[in-house]
C-alpha cells in the first residue's frame, strides 16, 4: 500500500488531506438529476456560494453541462457561457474562494483556470472525451480530478459490466496516472465514479472496497450524494435522499475517502468531524 500525499496545491494553496475536504456541488444548468443543486441568475449564484463557505466548504465544484443519464447535449459555447459567467460572479464576491471548474472540454478547463483563476479541474472523463485534456493538465499542472466512467453519460448505464468493478477501475487509472506522473503532473485525485457506467451493485461493491483504491498512492474523492444507488435501493425521490447520503459518506471516509463531493455541504462536514472524532479515539 502506497502512501497517499498529504497536501494538494491549489493555486498556491495548500489543501491539507490529513482531514478530508469537502466539495460543494454547484450546477449551472436546468437539468441536473437533484433539482437543489441548479442554479441560474447571479444572486442565486452567489447566495450558493456563500452558505456553501459558510457551511465548511473546502472547494466549489462548478458545472455546466449535466452529465445524468440522457441529459441534454450542450454545446462548447453554451457551456462556457454558463460556467464562466458564474466563476466571474463568485470571483468578484469571493475571491480566495477554491473552485474547480467541472468539465471534460481542455478548452474550457484552460480558459477557467488561465483566465479566471481556478484552481483544479474535475474531468468526468478522465481525459477520454477530449484528447487535449491531458496536455492542457501537464501544461497549467494544476490538480486534477481523474473520474472513472464506462462509455460516455448517454451509453453509460448501458448494461454496463466488469470481470471485477475495483480491479477494472484500477488498470484503467494506472496507465492515466502514469502518463501524467511521468510528465509532470504532481497533483491527481481519483474517483472510481459511482454511478458513472456501474449498477447498484456495482457501486455497493465499490463502496464495500474503497480501501483498495488506495493502492494507487493518491488522494481519493468520492461522489454519492444523493445517487440512484441511494433513492432507487431505498424506493425514494433524490430530494429525500439526503440521510442515506450521509450514512453512504460517512462509509465512504471510514474506508479512506479523502474528497467528499457532495449538493449537502452542512452535513458533509458534520460527518467528516464525527468520522475524525472515531478515528482520533481508537488508541
Amino acid at each position: 500500500m502506497l502512501n497517499k500525499p498529504k497536501y494538494i496545491n491549489a493555486g498556491g494553496k495548500l489543501l491539507d488531506l490529513s482531514i478530508p475536504k469537502v466539495m460543494g456541488i454547484m450546477n449551472i444548468t436546468p437539468d441536473s438529476f437533484y433539482k437543489g443543486s441548479r442554479f441560474s441568475d447571479d444572486k442565486e449564484i452567489i447566495n450558493c456560494a456563500v452558505k456553501m463557505i459558510s457551511d465548511g466548504a473546502d472547494i466549489i465544484d462548478i458545472g455546466g453541462y449535466s452529465s445524468r443519464p440522457g441529459a441534454t447535449e450542450v454545446s462548447p459555447g453554451e457551456e462556457r457561457k454558463r460556467v464562466l459567467g458564474a466563476i466571474k460572479i463568485i470571483r468578484r464576491e469571493m475571491p480566495e474562494a477554491i473552485i474547480s471548474i467541472d468539465t471534460f472540454r481542455s478548452e474550457i478547463a484552460s480558459e477557467a483556470v488561465t483566465g479566471m483563476g481556478v484552481q483544479m479541474i474535475n474531468d468526468i472523463s478522465g481525459g477520454e472525451a477530449d484528447p487535449g485534456m491531458f496536455d492542457t493538465v501537464i501544461k497549467l499542472n494544476v490538480p486534477y480530478i481523474m473520474m472513472h466512467m464506462k462509455g460516455n453519460p448517454t451509453t453509460m448505464q448501458d448494461n454496463p459490466v466488469y470481470e471485477d468493478v475495483v480491479a477494472d477501475i484500477l488498470k484503467w487509472f494506472s496507465h492515466r496516472i502514469l502518463k501524467l506522473q511521468s510528465a509532470g503532473v504532481k497533483d491527481i485525485i481519483i474517483d472510481p465514479g459511482f454511478g458513472f457506467g456501474k449498477t447498484i451493485q456495482h457501486n455497493f461493491e465499490m463502496l464495500r472496497r474503497l480501501s483498495d483504491f488506495s493502492v494507487a498512492g493518491l488522494p481519493l474523492m468520492v461522489g454519492v450524494s444523493r445517487k440512484s444507488m441511494i433513492w432507487k435501493t431505498l424506493s425514494i425521490r433524490p430530494d429525500e435522499a439526503l440521510n442515506g447520503t450521509a450514512v453512504l459518506n460517512t462509509i465512504a471516509l471510514l474506508n479512506g475517502a479523502d474528497i467528499l463531493r457532495v449538493h449537502d455541504v452542512k452535513e458533509a462536514v458534520e460527518a467528516v468531524s464525527l468520522t475524525e472524532h472515531l478515528k482520533n479515539s481508537i488508541t
